[in-house]
């Protein structure tokens, strides 16, 4: 092996392991590594096998057949084929590309990418993005106009996110194209070339292949300053995040989490108020909208008193009665749910339905083991309940004593048992069906949104806790 070669080998295999050390990976943890068949992942699985006995970790990978190439099927063998040879298992995701995305098949390709690798169940998912890849994603997002979360680009670790998502790791990042295929080379590793890589039509090949090349003739070291650009960026980036989460803080309504008061939010600045419901929507996994709809949105919550509701792409901005919030915008169907009383959450209208056993509280057991039948179901015609304490009303009257916005009440989860409303999320339980002290009962939450977001990332953040110090 030439010096060179070897020089490049070790410059690999030290940044995997440095990048893997950082992250705290352990033999408790399952890393899955994206591997197309290209000579970056082929690498970073090369790597990620040799360190595999020292760190201990589990080792896995996952394909992506988008189905767009003739040559398609031939990747998807040749992956199979030497994750066998290294006793590595693959999962294989067949996905169909939407041609008619309003931004272009490449764009359309990239994300039924990441909604398969979405749901690989891992806990690092390792992907094979080098210096170069960063340098062009800076560029090609600049000249988008994107913002410093957009500038960043991608992180080198990225943490276990809510929603189920596993972490990334990209620790190539700071390696160059040419010290990979040296790697690579030393290694005597085969890989496969995806013809389209150099398809003028496509505009990061565009970039890659015709505007890079002529800025380096003027600054050479373009790629590599553009990816430490990068790192500015996301420098500046987290401490916009720290500075959403002191105001989310400022603003909040004590317990009722992902819920703000308005007074609070409209004395921020408008910058930081924009801050704050961008982290929100990232937060939420939604992507922020343009920045017009999304200062219309912050124009209309300080000018127009009363109800609002301001789409801002998958979520929309709520505000009633001195209240803002995030919730879907467009909500699943409602259909009924059978409920055979037990421990567990119930997905509802893009929320959750939490049910847990207690005692002197909630529904009575005593009246759920006895009913025929339980279901939840959303609000039917003249429903009305009577709250402990309080005279029997309908339901509109219950929603506007308790603040609840009209576009909402939709949403409530009703648990209807023998044909008789026993409990309204948001509202409380019927009278007739109320817990006595010392006696079983159900303890029913009905979580929209935020709320079950915030609380499943406590849950997983617990998890993760669990875990990490065993």
């Amino acid at each position: 092996m030439r010096a060179g070669a070897a020089d490049a080998a070790t410059t690999v295999f030290e940044a995997v392991a440095a990048t893997l050390a950082q992250a705290g990976v352990t033999a408790h943890h399952r890393l899955c590594c994206a591997l197309s068949g290209g000579v970056d992942s082929v690498t970073l699985l090369d790597a990620l096998d040799a360190l595999r006995e020292r760190f201990g970790f589990t080792l896995e990978a996952v394909h992506v057949h988008h189905g767009l190439s003739p040559a398609a099927d031939d990747w998807q063998d040749f992956c199979a084929g030497l994750c066998q040879r290294r006793a590595i298992a693959l999962h294989t995701f067949r996905v169909d590309v939407a041609r008619s995305h309003p931004h272009g098949l490449e764009a359309a390709a990239r994300a039924a990418r990441h909604a398969a690798l979405a749901r690989v169940a891992c806990d690092w998912l390792a992907l094979g993005h080098h210096r170069d890849d960063q340098a062009e994603t800076v560029l090609f997002r600049l000249l988008r106009g994107a913002g410093v979360q957009g500038a960043a680009a991608m992180g080198m670790i990225e943490a276990p996110q809510a929603h189920a998502r596993a972490g990334r790791l990209r620790p190539l990042l700071r390696i160059g194209r040419e010290t990979l295929l040296a790697h690579a080379r030393a290694r005597g590793l085969a890989w496969v070339d995806d013809a389209s890589n150099t398809d003028p039509r496509f505009s990061r090949n565009d970039l890659r292949h015709r505007l890079l090349p002529a800025i380096e003739t003027a600054f050479p070291a373009a790629r590599a300053t553009l990816a430490r650009a990068a790192a500015h960026f996301r420098e500046a980036a987290s401490l916009l995040d720290e500075l959403a989460e002191i105001d989310a803080a400022a603003c909040g309504c004590g317990q009722d989490a992902g819920v703000f008061e308005r007074a609070a939010l409209l004395a921020l600045s408008q910058a930081r108020l924009a801050n704050l419901l961008r982290r929100e929507l990232r937060r939420r996994g939604s992507l922020p909208p343009p920045a017009a709809r999304l200062s219309e949105a912050i124009r209309q919550l300080r000018t127009v008193e009363g109800p609002l509701l301001l789409p801002l792409g998958e979520l929309a901005c709520h505000s009633y009665r001195g209240r803002v919030w995030l919730a879907p915008a467009q909500e699943a169907a409602l259909r009924a749910t059978p409920w055979q009383p037990q421990a567990g959450r119930l997905a509802w209208a893009g929320g959750e339905i939490h049910c847990q056993r207690v005692t002197g509280a909630g529904v009575a057991a005593a009246a759920l083991e006895r009913a025929d039948a339980c279901r939840f179901i959303a609000r039917p015609p003249g429903l009305r309940l009577r709250l402990p304490g309080r005279p029997l009303k309908n339901f509109k009257s219950l929603c506007q004593e308790s603040g609840i916005p009209a576009w909402l009440r939709e949403r409530l989860p009703v648990l209807e048992v023998d044909d008789q409303a026993a409990w309204i999320g948001g509202l409380g339980v019927d009278a007739g069906f109320a817990c006595a002290p010392g006696q079983a009962g159900w303890a029913l939450e009905w979580l929209p949104g935020a709320a079950r977001d915030r609380a499943r990332e406590q849950d997983e953040n617990k998890a993760r806790d669990r875990v990490f110090h065993k």
